[in-house]
């Protein structure tokens, strides 16, 4: 069953539900312009590896405020002692390769932007590769980012289709922006 029909099929007050939800009819899908945003969906796509998405969302919060609201230049400059703080700090996942990659993926995209400008410039100047081409050149380029978790993070930001599937509501939304 597709993300579409979980939360189109049902109507429910739980918190998670509610949470993706709102993730599904406002997030998923739609494209993110500024770059330390299209950032904080790529970490939070490395994290959930292994894990649910909806703990993601229960965390993307403190997320935002331990990756200091994922400056992509300041998560750069992180150093052993950042490490040592997101190591300790139960509002995010306490996994050293994770947290290693948001840090060595974010020194990568700065040398990026020397030929792009910006991270969102090297996605677009690369729009029209295939899935298997996306993949391919995101672990060449940057580390912690298997098939899944590319997948993911193009369809959740537009640059993949098949984030909604076409009698979604969402998906009409997304298709006249």
């Amino acid at each position: 069953m597709s993300y579409c029909h979980y939360i189109n099929n049902q109507v429910s007050e739980q918190p998670d539900y509610l949470l993706n939800k709102h993730y599904h009819d406002h997030q998923y899908g739609f494209p993110i312009e500024e770059d330390d945003e299209l950032f904080g969906r790529f970490i939070l796509e490395i994290n959930q590896a292994g894990l649910s998405w909806t703990l993601m969302l229960r965390k993307q919060a403190s997320f935002r405020a331990s990756y200091d609201q994922f400056s992509i230049e300041k998560i750069a400059a992180y150093d052993e002692s950042d490490r040592e703080r997101l190591m300790q700090d139960a509002g995010v996942i306490r996994n050293k390769l994770k947290i290693n990659a948001a840090i060595v993926n974010a020194q990568k995209i700065l040398e990026l932007r020397k030929e792009f400008r910006t991270f969102k410039g090297w996605l677009d100047a690369h729009k029209s590769l295939s899935k298997a081409e996306w993949i391919k050149l995101f672990k060449k380029t940057f580390k912690f980012t298997g098939g899944e978790i590319v997948n993911e993070f193009l369809m959740s930001t537009g640059y993949l289709p098949g984030a909604h599937i076409p009698d979604c509501p969402i998906y009409k939304r997304i298709h006249l922006i």
